[in-house]
Formats: structure tokens, sequence, C-alpha cells
């Protein structure tokens, strides 16, 4: 086997120039491939944590329609507190949740005594909402947040309408809603705070005291529109849901269906959609990279048996067993395939090196997303044997060529 190795290794020395072009194509491939996969990992990931860490959460417990009329904000689709017990109870017997906010979301008129407009509201409990949502402090550009995420009687407002209608901290606005029975209710607010816009629902939502909210819907009951969910991680979503959908299925509406519905964040995102194509276009160039590996490699073997028919006739009159003839040609596909993967993989993982000290920065939805590109082990694993193995399949064919070719037909080749 090692004397196959070394005749192979031989033979390629032997066309330098052939042999350095089919490297060199699968080493950009490779490079191509893992570099889209370490960027576009890293865009996902820190988008999907902006989306979860600073509005959504990684799950949402409604009632059952709310979803279907979430930008109508319905107030008659609210859960009850009793509902709000029992889903509370539920997530509190599950390990992989750590931290939960219920929220009690409202559209409202927002003046500054000048011009009016529309906003969307949501009444929190400061330090469970800070709790479920760690990065949401982060999004904060103007005011402070010393005594809590927001305080009784104030008011956190996005940045595009503090733009737009000239508000600034310290100011008294007014906002007025209209509660469940159509009755119309206005409460003064000072704003503490303005917050950065964000990708997906939310970037353009204001934050006010639980207590506030309640208060300018004139609602008497402990009401909450949803209950925002963070677990110890991503991949804890598929398993969380299957749970809590299962722990609250016993609770039915009056038409007997369940009475709550789960969402994760991709199913309250649109983002979710775009990390879908991300996907999507990561195996469409792995198969690039298949592509160029097998058009590269039997090109290359194809041209090798060719050129040597003679040789493989002579080598074969002296009694070179056909499989050892196939090895041999096999072990060459393999090699170039090998050799360009190591380089390409040492090459790919320089540059990622390169890109966290010399972080890429790029502006999506108003926001400057900072990339910290890196790739799995397994990835990088996948990718290596997927071009292996498409080396000795591309091998395959031109080496059954040079095992089954008849030695005295070889030998009166020109």
């Amino acid at each position: 086997m090692l004397k196959i190795l070394k005749l192979g290794a031989r033979n390629l020395a032997r066309y330098w120039r052939r042999t350095l072009l089919t490297p060199g194509l699968i080493i950009l491939g490779i490079v191509a491939v893992l570099l889209f996969v370490a960027v576009s990992g890293s865009f996902k990931g820190v988008v999907i944590g902006e989306i979860t860490d600073s509005m959504i959460g990684h799950l949402q417990v409604h009632r059952r329609g709310y979803v279907a009329s979430i930008d109508n904000l319905p107030l008659n689709l609210n859960m009850k507190p009793a509902q709000v017990q029992k889903v509370e109870q539920a997530l509190a017997g599950m390990k992989d949740v750590v931290a939960t906010s219920p929220r009690l979301k409202l559209g409202a008129m927002f003046s500054n005594f000048t011009e009016t407009t529309s906003i969307r509201l949501n009444g929190v409990i400061p330090e469970r909402e800070v709790a479920a949502m760690p990065k949401l402090a982060g999004r904060l550009v103007q005011g402070g947040m010393a005594d809590g995420l927001v305080e009784p009687g104030k008011l956190l407002i996005p940045e595009l309408l503090a733009r737009g209608m000239k508000v600034k901290v310290g100011d008294t606005v007014v906002l007025v809603a209209t509660n469940l029975d159509g009755s119309v209710n206005g409460k003064t607010f000072v704003v503490q705070g303005v917050l950065a816009s964000a990708t997906g629902p939310g970037g353009r939502d204001g934050y006010v005291h639980m207590d506030d909210a309640r208060q300018l819907l004139r609602m008497t009951e402990g009401e909450v529109s949803e209950i925002a969910v963070r677990l110890s991680g991503l991949g804890k979503i598929a398993p969380a849901t299957a749970q809590l959908v299962q722990a609250l299925g016993e609770m039915r509406n009056p038409q007997g269906q369940p009475a709550f519905e789960v969402h994760s964040w991709e199913a309250l995102s649109p983002f979710a959609n775009i990390a879908r194509m991300i996907d999507l276009l990561d195996l469409f160039i792995r198969v690039m990279l298949v592509g160029i590996v097998l058009i590269a490699i039997m090109n290359v073997m194809m041209m090798a048996v060719y050129e040597r028919i003679r040789e493989i006739g002579t080598i074969a009159a002296i009694g070179t067993l056909p499989r050892r003839i196939l090895a041999l040609f096999l072990f060459e596909g393999l090699l170039l395939g090998l050799v360009g993967t190591a380089i390409g993989t040492v090459v790919s993982l320089g540059i990622i090196a390169a890109l966290n000290f010399w972080p890429p920065s790029i502006n999506f939805a108003r926001q400057v997303i900072v990339l910290t590109p890196s790739i799995a082990a397994a990835d990088v694993i996948l990718i290596g044997a997927i071009v292996l193995f498409v080396a000795a399949a591309a091998s395959l064919q031109p080496a059954w060529k040079a095992a089954r070719m008849d030695p005295i037909t070889a030998l009166r080749h020109v």
C-alpha cells in the first residue's frame, strides 16, 4: 500500500503544472465554502441574538388567535389572571426556562402637545423584562436605566419616533388609549429614554411600566397579552415548545380547542425567512464545491490515463494485478483531494482568524452589526470528508478504465 502511495505521488509530480492547477481549484472552493459558512453563521447568530435577547425571546405564549390578529393588538384576546397563573406554573416546572416576562401590549396615540402620532406600547414588569431580554438595555441611545428598565410614570420611546416628533429625554408627553369597552383615557408621561431601532417586529415599540399600562386602559384585572420566554439556548426551543404545548394542552376554550398557542421566534420574526435563505445558499455553495472537485479531478485523471496508456500496458504485461492499477489511480485522485483539502482548510482558518482580529461590520436594518466569524470543527470535518469522497468518486471511472485495459492493445498505442 505504501509503495502505491509513493508511486502515485511520483506520477503526480511528473505533471506538476496540471497537478498544481487541480488542488488550486479545490483550495479556492474550500476557502469559499468555509468562509461563507463562517461569515453567514456569524451574521445569523448576531441578528438572531438581537431578536431573541432584546425583543421577542426564544418563545412566546399567547391566547389562541392573538397572533393571527397581532397587528390590531386585540385587547379581547388578552390572557386572564387565571390563565396567566396556569402558564407561569407550567413554565416554572421546565428546567430549560431561564426567565419569563409577561407583557401587556396596546396601541396608543402619542402627543408632544404639538403633533400626534401612533405608537405601540409594551407594558412590562421591569425586572422580569430585563432578565428575559438582557440585550434590551444595550439599545438605549439616550437616557438611563439606573433605577430600572422603565420607572412608573415614565416611558421609553423608539428612536425613529423621537427623531420625527423632536422629543428628547425629560420631555413630558401624553399617551391616549382606547380600552376594551371603547372608552378613551389619557395619561402624561416623562420620556426616560430613547431606544435604537432593531430588526424585526418590536423595533418601533415603546415601553411603559405594567401598572401604567393597566391604568391607561382602566384595567381592573391583571391581564397580559403575552408571556415572553428566555431559554438556556436556541437548541432548546423545539423540546421546550413540545413540553409547554403538552403542559398547556388540557386547557381548552369554549370551542374545545387548545386555549393557548406557543410560538418560537422563527414564527414571529420575518428574519426567519432570511435565515432560511442563508441556509439554502449554504447548501448551494456546497453543491458548487462538489462540482468543482468532481470536474477538476475527473479531468486530470482522465488525461492521466490517456497519456499513460503504454505505461499502463507495460505494468499490466509484467504481471501487475488490475486491482493494483485501480488502486494506483484512485490514490492519485485522493492525493489531489487531500492536498487541496489540507491547504484550503489551513488558508480558510487563517482568514477566519484574521477576520476575528480585524472584525468586519455591516449595516443591517439601521444597525451596525460587527461580525466575529467562526466555524465549528464538525463543519470543517464534514466539508473535508465531502471533498475526499468526491475526489475518490471522480477518480473511480478513469481508474476502472485503466485497470480493465488490455495490455497488448495498450502497448500498441501510439
